[in-house]
Formats: C-alpha cells, structure tokens, sequence
C-alpha cells in the first residue's frame, strides 16, 4: 500500500514539474525580441508611434547603429528592390543613443537630413533617440557590428531577422515572413 502512495506522489510531482517548466520555457516569439515602444519622428516630421505606426501588419525595418552600416542597408534596398514601391513596406531606422537635449536631437536630425533629400527617402527614415544597447537587448539582437534587416508586426514582435549584407537566401526567407501575413488575411 505504501509503494502505491509513494508511486502516485511521484508521479503527480513529476507531472507538476513538467508543467511548470513548460510554462517557464520561453516561446519562440520571446527568443526573437521585441521593438521597444518608442515615439519618433520620421525625417519629414511626421510623428509616429512604434510599434503601433508601422505601416502595415508586417513590416520590414531597416536597422542601422553606425554610420558605416550604410552600405549593408543599401545592399538590402537595392536586393530587395524596395525603391520600386513594391508590395512591401520598409522603414529604415538609424538607433541612435539620446543625447539628452531636443536641440542635440535636431542637430542630429538636420546632419541626416542633409543627406537623405529625396522626400520618399525622408518619409521612409525613421531616426530613434534611445538607450542603443536597452533596444539591442529588447530587439532580441545579438551587437550592432552590422545593420540588421527585421520583420516586425504591429505589436512589436520581431517575427525575423537578418545580419548584415544582402544576400538572396536571407531575402527569401525575410520575403516568406512578410508573406504570410497577406495568406493569413486571405
């Protein structure tokens, strides 16, 4: 009678903590990261609210954190052949450490803006004052060697991602996340 006891109280804790550790196990969404809430301005002032402002349900953001990952979000744009005004929707969002001030922000704004004059170039680029590492971190992101080129829903779930340059494997596979958004509404 005892041995039967013991059996069932083992079992019952064995399946008590399998239980708890898969509710503790952290989903595949909360591995990818998450965009940070943030408010910015887009380059022709228009506010906007991220991630709730993205433009459309799955959105491709170009994320830069230097100056010189100019040419891997070039090679993405051109790869993806974004300046087509093709079906997908694309920002590119230079994360860039606050400097504590509106008027450091606007001088910061005016450098970027003197070389970003097209007015589609201005609409598209969304700079962001922030913690740089703390929205490294959130992002689910590993450093900010290079660009990252990421597929972020409107409730700010990184859905995919990509490191560095362009290349046509990582396209198709960043081209299948933004996708399945458009089946999904079918």
């Amino acid at each position: 009678m005892k041995t039967v006891w013991i059996q069932t109280v083992a079992w019952l804790g064995a399946v008590t903590v399998a239980l708890l550790l898969a509710l503790a196990a952290p989903n595949e969404s909360a591995l990818m990261g998450r965009l940070p809430a943030l408010s910015a301005k887009r380059l022709n002032q228009q506010p906007i609210v991220l991630p709730q402002g993205l433009p459309a349900g799955r959105t491709l953001a170009l994320v830069a954190f230097e100056r010189g990952h100019r040419g891997e979000i070039e090679s993405w744009i051109k790869g993806m052949d974004l300046r087509d005004n093709g079906p997908i929707e694309w920002l590119k969002i230079p994360v860039l450490d606050d400097p504590g001030s509106e008027s450091a922000r606007i001088d910061i704004e005016r450098r970027i803006l003197a070389r970003h004059s097209a007015l589609v170039d201005q609409s598209r680029l969304v700079p962001v004052f922030t913690n740089r590492e703390a929205f490294i971190r959130a992002a689910g992101l590993s450093s900010a060697d290079h660009a990252w080129v990421l597929v972020i829903g409107r409730d700010g779930q990184v859905l995919a991602r990509a490191e560095g340059e362009y290349s046509e494997e990582k396209g198709q596979a960043l081209r299948q996340t933004l996708a399945q958004a458009s089946a999904a509404s079918f």
